[in-house]
């Protein structure tokens, strides 16, 4: 007797969104455990709150394994497979997409900022914090050269586990003390991947394969191989996601002072970024979206909800970077679009960042009741924007730029401390935009050069197949 069709497409639909709910259901039970806990126990200690995070490390370490093969391997590939006309088509395609969405959030969030004022009044408690004093020793030209810096990498291994940083110290032996500009400086390495250098040697390394035609065949079949090899691992490491996210917003949960007294003292601040971040992602983007294609993005967002939920519970657009290709590979995009505008995405496209430190240096503005100009705000948009393509490139990157961005207003880089305590839930939520915003840019572009690819297929007479892996070829575009 032959099963119902509703039996059937039950089904269809329960494996194709399984790991989906599951995510989601680890993001809101990983949050359930530690109100309940927070509120239930004392305090816990940080070796405790460590046995808690443990699973979410081993899967977000798990994940930034694959990080530098994948980024590397995709773009050389995707780069490699193109002529040159066609890569910078769509590399032009998706900078200005990039730059059109950052700008955007940064004015958005401005607007938001001097109309609501969440400056104005608020009770805060201020405290000093340690990282907070460490990344005020910073001064905002050698944070602007030391992202040229890496981007123009002089040695490609070292940029797989380092970045450049020019780090100034005081000479104390001098009385009277002297200004920061006149500090000694001296260059540094500082753990993390360099993902700058590594974008720019990949984008310059596809380039050059392309141009060597037969010659550089060899190569590119090598690259496309190994990016297939980690979308491959990373169907397997995705499974891990429901149990990862879940601890990893527990602990952090569990991590808050008070979070009621928190919410209280930066209450309007917090309405103000989310807000910001809620209207530039369903508004804002997808406006964008479909003066571009003709098509509202909501059914596209929906499909990326496992990504959105794995962007949430890590806080790393870089982390998700490898979970996003596949989901796109699974809606049919050309790998070639979504291996080249994803990394450059998680790269230098950070909308959220943008919006929220704009919002966060005007919201210290009015805390600290000083009056700021139309060119002073005209200040804080550049440097919102030149600081948020540049926070995945430098150590300690929310906390720097944000110092950059307050030393255009002329404040003190301590005031950093007056937000840092909803930083780590804030930095979700626009890690979250982040994402998504690559995602749907990633669409976009593909859109846009849906003819172009095709004509160079005609070209080749060699039409391309699509890297669907886990996917069932239901929902092609």
């Amino acid at each position: 007797m032959p099963r119902p069709k509703s039996d059937s497409k039950f089904r269809v639909f329960m494996q194709e969104n399984l790991l989906t709910m599951l995510t989601v259901i680890g993001v809101f039970a990983g949050g359930l455990v530690g109100f309940i806990i927070k509120n239930s126990t004392g305090d816990w200690t940080k070796r405790e709150i460590m046995y808690i995070s443990f699973p979410g490390e081993i899967f977000l370490r798990m994940l930034k394994c694959l990080i530098v093969p994948l980024l590397v391997s995709s773009i050389t590939s995707a780069i490699g497979g193109l002529d040159l006309s066609m890569s910078s088509k769509i590399a032009t395609r998706a900078i200005a997409y990039y730059f059109i969405t950052t700008i955007s959030a940064v004015v958005l969030g401005i607007c938001l900022v001097t109309s609501i004022r969440p400056g104005q009044g608020a009770k805060i408690v201020e405290k000093r914090m340690e990282s907070v004093d460490k990344a005020s020793k910073v001064l905002t030209p050698d944070t602007l050269m030391d992202l040229i810096r890496n981007m123009f990498t002089d040695n490609i291994i070292q940029s797989t586990m380092f970045q450049y940083r020019t780090e100034i110290y005081e000479n104390t032996s001098i009385s009277p003390p002297l200004p920061m500009e006149e500090w000694d400086f001296k260059p540094a390495q500082r753990e993390g991947s360099n993902v700058l250098g590594l974008v720019m040697f990949s984008v310059i390394l596809g380039t050059t394969i392309g141009r060597m035609r037969e010659k550089g065949q060899l190569l590119q079949d090598f690259f496309t191989t190994l990016s297939e090899a980690m979308m491959t691992i990373t169907s397997w490491v995705i499974w891990i996601s429901p149990l990862g996210v879940g601890f990893l917003i527990a602990a952090k949960i569990i991590e808050m002072d008070s979070i009621a007294a928190t919410i209280q003292s930066l209450g309007w601040y917090f309405i103000t970024v989310m807000l910001g971040l809620f209207l530039h992602g369903f508004g804002t983007i997808a406006v964008i979206f479909f003066l571009g294609t003709r098509r509202l993005p909501y059914r596209f967002i929906a499909k990326l909800s496992q990504v959105l939920a794995t962007a949430f519970g890590t806080g790393s657009s870089s982390a998700t970077m490898p979970l996003t290709i596949k989901c796109l590979d699974g809606m049919g995009i050309d790998p070639r679009v979504t291996r080249f505008v994803i990394p450059v995405g998680a790269t230098i496209n950070m909308d959220g960042t943008a919006l929220y430190e704009a919002v966060a240096a005007l919201f210290i503005a009015q805390y600290r009741e000083m009056s700021y100009s139309f060119g002073t705000i005209v200040a804080v948009s550049i440097t919102a924007t030149a600081a948020s393509i540049g926070a995945a490139g430098i150590p300690q990157a929310g906390l720097v730029t944000m110092v950059m961005v307050l030393d255009t207003v002329g404040l003190e880089p301590k005031d950093v401390s007056l937000i840092i305590a909803v930083d780590w839930l804030l930095d979700r939520f626009r890690t979250t935009i982040n994402v998504m915003c690559d995602a749907l840019g990633t669409i976009l572009v593909n859109h846009l050069s849906k003819k172009d690819l095709q004509k160079v297929d005609r070209l080749n007479d060699e039409p391309h197949e699509l890297m669907e892996l886990g996917a069932n070829g239901h929902d092609k575009e």
